[in-house]
């Protein structure tokens, strides 16, 4: 795992966040953990950038609350939140990766519409944050295969979304690149 207190930090923090119900403070959170993601392409950063965005949308839908399996799902998600912090405290990074993982497993045991729109969510938090790595200029095989998802749905995503428009994603024209090229050996 790459930058542990950064994780450890993220983690405590959507914890408290989850119990006060700040889901705008949870998107902050997945937002800052992804550009380390981009940065270090570390599965374990995007693990948890993927989780803490799915818990901003999953935290945003008050009516999810009211089906059934939701106070169960609430309570597992804690428990492994704290589970996984309790983890990287102790620098068992294997355990960590067990006990995230089952935040996501948690989803199985849901039955009915939330099982449908958690693995929804989760779903679309895949493609929401590969697009943002493929923002910060990772290439879009290497970000697809990063996140599972194929490069047509992230293709898809991004030509939504107008990440291609970003000025970083810009190819310049033949004539910038020459001007830029001998400006650089001045």
């Amino acid at each position: 795992m790459q930058e542990a207190d950064n994780v450890l930090r993220i983690l405590k923090e959507t914890r408290s966040a989850l119990e006060k119900n700040d889901t705008f403070n949870l998107r902050s959170l997945s937002n800052q953990t992804i550009n380390t993601a981009s940065l270090t392409q570390d599965p374990d950063n995007i693990a948890v950038a993927v989780i803490v965005y799915s818990l901003s949308k999953i935290m945003e839908r008050l009516d999810y609350r009211q089906l059934p399996g939701w106070k169960k799902f609430y309570k597992n998600t804690l428990l492994y939140l704290d589970k996984s912090i309790q983890d990287i405290e102790n620098k068992d990074y294997a355990k960590f990766r067990e006990d995230f993982r089952s935040i996501r497993g948690s989803v199985e045991n849901l039955s009915g519409k939330l099982k449908k729109y958690v693995k929804e969510v989760l779903r679309n938090a895949e493609i929401n944050k590969a697009s943002r790595i493929y923002e910060h200029g990772i290439s879009m095989e290497q970000t697809a295969r990063l996140l599972g998802i194929s490069q047509y749905e992230l293709a898809e995503h991004a030509g939504k979304t107008g990440i291609p428009d970003v000025p970083e994603n810009r190819t310049r024209d033949t004539k910038s690149r020459i001007k830029l090229a001998m400006e650089m050996f001045e």
